[in-house]
């Protein structure tokens, strides 16, 4: 059935409003849709009557709810031209981004509006702010279609979402309209090239820009535009802006689908309150690397952003194990890496090397591994034991070596054991460098939480120490098993220095 036509006389009359009150930019919007040829006059009476009021179009076209956070973010965009959200985890930061697109095209005219998104990687784009749109499209039966990742209105492209290459400024060109919305999603992983490239389109008066994103990384770009004087809007969404904390009214789906106090409870023991990754995915805040930090937020976060493409087979190999044996409460730790990509996990609260040690084998059993670094200290050696008697049986042939990290270290002038050597040359190193890939690294926040911790000086003889593991269980309650797991699954034993191959 054809939608019928919308009162002329009333459409008039709203226009007559619009140029009593002086709203000149939404009054040449109505007039441009007016001699649109695609529903003109239906898009037109959608301008007027949603063009200014994104959060009625939601609550209206889509029949969905918005709490606070979300309609202040609306606004915003409505409002001006460049808006950058900080944004903790689970508070619908890429939802909100998709209604903001969908309005966009449904309150504009096809041929003269156009939508951009971006994210770290393709996978990102796909699967997380273009599945929200192509939900919105179907829940409003907006007009087009949507496909995996573009928009066609009468076989017209009017948005697309895009992950150019991090050096290719020239990702974005070739598009031309009047209404430019270019959204920036997971903003923190967006190199500053492409930061350029999204700003050249969106130029004019009636273009817009939104940056929202976890603020994870304290030396991106994002983080720039969200400092005071960057000339952009800012926002912030803390967990516990979260209805679930707050107690605004939202509906029960919508609750079940946000934050919620336990979380929030689970992250401050887990995490601690002041680490950098508490107060990125809890807080919504930047943290600002420590001068006496082993390895800085801002390199670790680089190494997170998952690739779009495999890597190579030799870069996939060796496939080993790293092994922190728990002790006095703390937990047994198995960590997984295939060449430079950190894998999967496995945990178990026991210190009896007869239970860990069929743990480790199961391992060993999953991942094909060649080699397994073993925590030798306490527990750990009869451990080793356990693993090399059942090599004698036959049930594996990964070679076992046991790591004493309170031993000299292989450069005994620069570090004062090698347990320095190892967070020092690893951690940070491989941070630094890029050398290591935590992208896809199962329980990856509480890995990089832990990685975040130790602290290091020097000793009276100008070597690096770093904080032992007894001391950062004193001071902060817990102890970073999941991190020295890791460190060790990259340690290369055998070796003149430290390396992770």
């Amino acid at each position: 059935m054809a939608t019928p036509a919308p009162d002329l006389a009333r459409i008039r009359a709203q226009v007559q409003q619009l140029v009593k009150a002086g709203d000149t930019r939404q009054l040449k919007l109505v007039r441009d849709q007016l001699k649109s040829g695609v529903d003109r006059r239906a898009l037109a009476e959608r301008t007027v009557k949603y063009g200014q009021q994104p959060v009625r179009w939601v609550e209206e076209r889509l029949g969905q709810t918005v709490w606070s956070k979300q309609r202040e973010i609306l606004n915003a965009v409505r409002d001006h031209r460049r808006v950058a959200v900080r944004s903790g985890h689970g508070v619908g930061k890429s939802h909100t981004a998709s209604l903001i697109a969908c309005w966009w095209l449904d309150t504009h005219p096809p041929g003269e509006a156009f939508v951009v998104s971006t994210a770290p990687t393709f996978a990102q784009v796909r699967a997380i702010l273009w599945r929200y749109i192509r939900r919105n499209h179907r829940a409003g039966q907006l007009a087009g279609r949507v496909n995996q990742t573009e928009w066609l209105i009468d076989d017209e492209l009017v948005g697309y979402g895009r992950k150019p290459a991090d050096t290719d400024t020239d990702g974005f060109q070739g598009i031309h309209a009047r209404y430019v919305l270019v959204v920036i999603d997971e903003a923190c992983g967006i190199p500053e090239q492409l930061w350029t490239a999204a700003d050249a389109l969106a130029t004019g008066p009636d273009c817009r820009i939104i940056a929202i994103g976890n603020p994870d990384n304290p030396a991106s770009h994002f983080r720039r535009v969200c400092t005071p004087g960057s000339g952009w809007h800012q926002l912030a969404i803390s967990a516990f802006d979260s209805p679930n904390l707050t107690g605004e009214e939202v509906p029960e789906d919508m609750s079940a689908a946000l934050v919620g106090r336990e979380w929030v409870e689970e992250k401050a023991r887990e995490w601690g309150e002041e680490n950098p990754v508490y107060r990125s995915k809890v807080l919504g805040e930047f943290s600002k690397d420590g001068p006496n930090q082993v390895v800085r937020g801002s390199d670790v976060a680089n190494c997170r952003t998952p690739t779009d493409t495999r890597p190579a087979a030799d870069k996939l190999l060796p496939v080993e194990l790293g092994v922190d044996v728990g002790g006095g409460g703390d937990e047994t730790v198995i960590r997984e890496r295939q060449g430079i990509r950190a894998g999967r996990e496995w945990r178990a609260h026991t210190d009896r090397p007869e239970q860990i040690a069929p743990l480790i084998l199961q391992a060993i059993r999953e991942t094909g591994a060649t080699a397994v670094k073993v925590d030798s200290i306490g527990i750990g050696f009869g451990v080793i034991g356990e693993l090399r008697n059942a090599a004698g049986r036959g049930e594996h042939t990964a070679q076992i070596v046991g790591v004493n990290v309170a031993e000299a270290a292989s450069r005994p002038d620069k570090f004062m054991n090698l347990r320095a050597e190892l967070w020092w040359e690893l951690g940070r190193g491989l941070s630094e460098s890029g050398g290591w890939d935590l992208g896809v690294m199962e329980n990856a926040d509480t890995t990089v939480a832990q990685l975040l911790e130790p602290r290091w000086d020097v000793d009276p003889k100008g070597r690096v120490r770093v904080e032992p593991k007894d001391e950062i269980r004193k001071r902060l309650g817990r102890s970073p098993d999941n991190a020295d797991a890791l460190l060790l699954a990259y340690f290369a034993a055998g070796r003149t220095r430290v390396r992770w191959l």
